[in-house]
């Protein structure tokens, strides 16, 4: 499988990381795309160094795309239009789209969470329409669209991630190596 993860300043880095981990330990060809070029600085300063730029990459080379949260790295996912068009991309073409606490509104800003069944961080229910309203589940599958609350709950997310797209045993390996 190959993920698209992409990553600006502000993003959420427990969520990027243990994520990229997780698939990587599954042999996923995972490429963390700044939105910018050169260092992220995440949530809580954290620096992360990408793979490559968004502007080097090409989203329709990739089966899965991944969105971590965080606020100010959501916000620069709703603006950016490249971003957006490939959510509606992958939607359309029945790809796998994840998306991680505050990243549902990068999924809503992109047309695609009316009429599904998702989960978010507490509290990003208040920036959503009434129509368009989370679950409180750790992670919540519908279709191609899985959706997790927060850091806490990012291995959970990794691991149905694999599980959906690679197959529960991969899923067990995985989870047996990382002691959980």
């Amino acid at each position: 499988m190959k993920a698209l993860i992409p990553i600006a300043n502000g993003s959420e880095e427990m969520e990027a990381v243990i994520i990229i981990d997780t698939l990587r330990r599954a042999k996923w060809d995972v490429t963390m795309a700044g939105l910018t070029n050169g260092t992220i600085t995440a949530s809580r300063g954290v620096k992360l160094v990408p793979d490559a730029t968004w502007d080097q990459i090409h989203p329709d080379d990739f089966d899965v795309l991944i969105l971590p949260g965080g606020f100010g790295g959501t916000e620069a996912l709703m603006a950016h239009a490249g971003v957006q068009q490939a959510l509606r991309d992958f939607t359309a073409e029945g790809k796998w789209v994840g998306a991680i606490c505050a990243a549902a509104l990068a999924l809503h800003s992109a047309g695609i969470l009316e009429g599904k069944i998702f989960t978010c961080y507490p509290g990003v229910e208040e920036k959503l329409p009434s129509n368009v309203q989370p679950v409180n589940e750790i992670v919540v599958v519908d279709d191609h669209l899985i959706t997790s609350q927060g850091p806490g709950t990012a291995f959970e997310f990794a691991l149905k991630l694999i599980e959906e797209c690679s197959g529960p045993d991969l899923a067990a390996t995985v989870r047996a190596g990382l002691l959980l």
